[in-house]
């Protein structure tokens, strides 16, 4: 069957009421729909907000960190765009169609389009070449894209991953003229690939084709990824190497423009005149003044009303319940199902030898060993650290987040391989003491000295990551006992941690994280895979261990072969997904927060996506007159929450929608 998507077909957006951030207002706007009293009165929205982390680079192109993507996602558009709900919506690419095995997509570019300058005056036309010019300038080695693997990733684009090992070899050999590395390795030559040999061609300039080295049914939610985004060819020859080094040295296609850029000082995002959907961008200016004691003032700076949003820290938490002031203000965050948090063993470690890694080695290829760890964590405990009232919200008892994915209308973690886990908690003592009696026994036989050192490290420039890990090492040694288990919480580096401690197999047991890349579930599946820096259970010489693992591969394999057939897709994964879990290979641990804040915008009203850079935008959102409470925001969440269930699973279909607004 041919996929055509065109704009007025997309799924439907629910214009289901919401709860309004306490403003005048009584509902809270669909996209499209969203306004303000002053909006309304026509006075200029300026959301006002601290920042203390500057940016690394403007360039879109090359980066992979947090702080660039909160400029990127509001100053460059993408082919596709998103409703309130996660909905796939028309963007720069009106409709998309794939071929019959989704190997082939081509976007129709939205005619009319602009690209301007950082003082909103007009450069040239969006066109289909702009994103053949970005896929070439990504996937060449030189430019250092930390985000080119997204070409390789999920979806293969042809002759992407070729072009930058030919790119990479041709700087690594000198252009062929060395055969040895500086270390003395041999430079084994590349067979050539042409960038016009990507597979990102422009058939004319509104007609993109993307052409891909397998199928591929989840493409569009790859596409608003920052590697995917469009730079035009003549912004580039006009500014070379310079591309990008300031506001001044690149061009602007997204809803606003970074007309003040001054690093550690200011930063504002100006409303784009020329944007081509400027009637739903309502907040004209966003001002990010630095202030490297931001987390200590905020708060203070948001009473006195000289910002709109400020973190409430869990030490003033208390206080500002009990200010009559300002106790209706606060409120929580959106849980954040595009990270999953889950614990580690390590099957390959490499520690010091004080901690024993001869003996931990023996131990964690014993599954009753891991059982018994997994059972005795009481995870909503060591969750209380960050979040002290509801912690059990936090809690994740799958590697794939729930709402995150759905086919036929079921959420992925309610396919009958996870169901029961869904519903359940690993935490049970009995249990625990129970597989650790079978652990002693097997492991007493192998040579296994007691109690088992676990070295458990932590990030210290990470808030609260100790003192999570002292609840865990007090509360699994009380129920385990220390006879049998020895928790030692060390302090890692607070630069290079994930290099110095996960990923140099530095440690026994460790909290680990991974953000979802696109909306399947083949992405969880990646921290696990052949070559992982994660757990490296690949690399086990235990046979039990290897058997496991060769099954959940193959699971996988079978998995991603099914394009045609969402619901037989997601079946496989969470076949596969299950074998982790039921193993105990990793221990699901938690999604994430942002805390308690208040906020005189309300994120529901903003585009959502559980994947890529959409959330940091602000198209759609108002400026309301005070931030929600905490029934207000719980009542908004629980009926958000509702609405995007319907929303994905069709059922608004006859309903007004963005989609159909795009479309007219």
């Amino acid at each position: 069957m041919k996929k055509r998507l065109a704009a007025a077909l997309l799924a439907g957006v629910m214009a289901v009421s919401l709860a309004a951030c306490g403003s005048s207002n009584d509902t809270t706007p669909t996209a499209g729909e969203a306004d303000s009293d002053a909006e309304a009165a026509g006075e200029k929205q300026v959301y006002r907000t601290l920042y203390t982390g500057e940016v690394q680079t403007l360039n879109y192109l090359t980066t992979s960190t947090s702080n660039d993507y909160a400029i990127s996602a509001n100053i460059i558009d993408c082919l596709v765009d998103y409703d309130q709900y996660g909905n796939i919506l028309p963007g720069l690419a009106e409709s998309w169609e794939s071929n019959e095995d989704m190997t082939e997509w081509t976007f129709h570019i939205r005619k009319g389009t602009k690209w301007v300058n950082n003082k909103g005056e007009e450069m040239t036309d969006v066109t289909a070449n702009d994103w053949v010019t970005a896929a070439r300038y990504v996937n060449d080695a030189a430019h250092e894209s930390d985000n080119q693997y997204m070409y390789d990733t999920g979806a293969h684009v042809h002759n992407a991953q070729g072009y930058y090992d030919y790119t990479a070899y041709l700087l690594a050999s000198d252009n062929g003229a060395k055969t040895t590395d500086e270390d003395g390795n041999t430079l084994e030559p590349v067979a050539e690939v042409k960038p016009e040999d990507i597979g990102v061609t422009a058939l004319d300039d509104y007609t993109l084709v993307y052409t891909l080295d397998q199928p591929c049914p989840f493409f569009t939610s790859i596409v608003s990824y920052t590697s995917y985004m469009p730079v035009a060819k003549a912004c580039l020859d006009e500014y070379g190497d310079g591309f990008a080094l300031d506001n001044e040295s690149l061009w602007y296609n997204g809803a606003y423009i970074l007309s003040t850029y001054e690093p550690q000082e200011e930063h504002v995002l100006s409303k784009n005149p020329a944007y081509w959907d400027k009637d739903n961008v309502h907040i004209d200016e966003i001002n990010a003044t630095y202030n490297a004691d931001a987390s200590s003032v905020e708060a203070s700076m948001f009473k006195d009303g000289e910002i709109d949003y400020a973190s409430i820290s869990s030490d003033l938490l208390d206080s500002w319940l009990k200010d009559d002031a300002v106790k209706d203000q606060v409120h929580g965050s959106r849980p954040d199902n595009s990270f999953s948090y889950f614990f580690c063993f390590n099957f390959e470690p490499e520690f010091d030898e004080e901690y024993e890694p001869d003996n931990w080695k023996l131990a964690v290829n014993n599954e009753n060993f891991r059982k018994a760890l997994m059972a005795a964590m009481d995870r909503v405990k060591a969750l209380t650290v960050k979040e002290p009232y509801t912690p059990q919200t936090l809690l994740n008892n799958t590697v794939t987040p729930p709402n995150f994915a759905s086919a036929a209308g079921k959420d992925y973690t309610q396919f009958e391989p996870l169901a029961d886990i869904t519903a359940g908690d690993s935490f049970d003592e009995a249990a625990a003491n129970d597989y650790a009696a079978k652990a002693r026994e097997e492991l007493s036989a192998e040579g296994v000295t007691f109690p088992i050192k676990t070295l458990l490290p932590y990030n210290p420039s990470s808030t609260n990551w100790d003192k999570e890990c002292q609840v865990l090492e007090q509360q699994m040694e009380g129920v385990l006992g220390t006879d049998f288990i020895d928790i030692i919480v060390q302090a890692g580096p607070e630069e290079g941690f994930l290099s110095a401690v996960r990923r140099s197999g530095d440690y026994a047991f460790l909290k680990c994280n991974w953000g979802a890349d696109f909306a399947d579930p083949e992405t969880w599946t990646e921290p696990f895979t052949e070559g992982n820096s994660y757990n490296f259970w690949d690399q086990s010489e235990d046979e039990e261990t290897q058997a496991i693992y060769k099954d959940w591969a193959a699971k996988v394999d079978e998995a991603g072969a099914i394009y045609d057939d969402d619901e037989a897709r997601y079946q496989t994964y969470a076949e596969a997904e299950k074998m982790l879990i039921d193993h105990a290979i990793i221990i699901p641990y938690s999604i994430d927060t942002n805390g308690y804040v208040v906020s005189n915008t309300n994120p529901f009203e903003g585009e959502f996506a559980p994947y890529g850079v959409v959330v940091k935008r602000y198209k759609y959102m108002t400026l309301h007159d005070k931030s929600m409470s905490m029934d207000e925001f719980t009542a908004a969440l629980s009926e958000w929450e509702s609405a995007r269930t319907a929303s994905l699973a069709g059922e608004t279909a006859d309903t007004d929608s963005a989609a159909t607004e795009a479309a007219e």
